[in-house]
């Protein structure tokens, strides 16, 4: 032990790790503060409740996201309820959005395919309430709840490349088939889970990476926190796929096209994204 605080003390980085200590400290008192809840006025794209129900090798999802953007503006608030065969399921697609200005910090989700070109999304986000904007540090003292959100890929994407005008990363997630169902199973359980029992966001336990990254059942890294790498880390786990990470990055980069797309008709986004995916992995 003393060997421990003598390192510590002599290290260039102690302040930093210092810092950590104290945020970690802070948060875990802030975990005993109370309850989560979900009866609160929330911001409207957070403002529904999913309910998500798994049986005999299907699951039914109410309700799916499918909100659409023009530039900056939401046009329309649409929701539907949505069944699918897990037999179904083809391909698990990772979508990284990096957040400007930052090489860190990006949000992440997840695009399941089916076939017959059908996808459904999932967006795992800080439920902030309607007067609220997100913040990283306040999301480790249960500043928010913790929203799991099924929805379009179409609503998804031009979200953040349309409304947003962010950058826009899709890339295939290299696992056998029994991952991918397993991985599926465990997010369909883990919202039914929230439904029933509200729980906190937090910055570094609970956020959009290292949530999809337990039902994984990956063991915790630095990425899952520092989430602008999180696809360089899968890339290095070989979860990605590529000649070299920089390949598997540009070849993934799909902001342009999704903005392209955005003027496409409803019903044939799904396909053509899948086509163009398809064209740029040689799948």
């Amino acid at each position: 032990m003393k060997r421990l605080f003598a390192w510590f003390g002599a290290h260039p980085l102690r302040p930093a790790f210092a810092a950590i200590a104290v945020i970690l400290a802070l948060g875990a008192a802030a975990a005993i503060s109370g309850p989560a809840r979900a009866d609160r006025d929330w911001y409207p794209y957070l403002g529904r409740e999913v309910h998500i129900e798994l049986n005999q090798g299907a699951f039914t999802v109410t309700p799916v996201s499918d909100w659409r953007y023009a530039g900056a503006d939401v046009v329309e608030e649409r929701y539907f309820d949505a069944s699918f065969n897990l037999a179904d399921l083809r391909n698990v697609w990772f979508v990284l959005e990096p957040q400007p200005g930052s090489t860190l910090a990006a949000h992440t989700l997840l695009l399941f395919e089916f076939s017959g070109d059908r996808i459904i999304g999932l967006t795992i986000e800080a439920r902030r309430e309607a007067h609220e904007d997100y913040d990283a540090l306040a999301g480790i003292f249960n500043a928010f709840e913790l929203a799991y959100v099924w929805g379009t890929a179409r609503d998804f994407l031009t979200r953040r490349a349309v409304m947003l005008d962010h950058e826009v990363f899709v890339y295939p997630v290299e696992i056998s088939d029994e991952q991918k169902l397993v991985l599926l199973t465990r997010l369909i359980e883990r919202t039914d889970a929230l439904e029933r029992t509200p729980r906190y966001y937090n910055t570094l336990l609970s956020n959009c990476t290292n949530e999809l990254a337990k039902a994984a059942g990956f063991d915790w890294a630095p990425a899952f926190i520092l989430t602008g790498r999180s696809d360089e880390y899968l890339y290095a786990r070989g979860v990605l796929s590529g000649a070299s990470f920089a390949q598997a990055h540009r070849r993934s980069d799909v902001t342009e096209f999704i903005q392209a797309l955005n003027q496409a008709p409803p019903e044939a986004f799904d396909a053509a994204l899948l086509a163009e995916l398809r064209r740029r992995n040689e799948m």
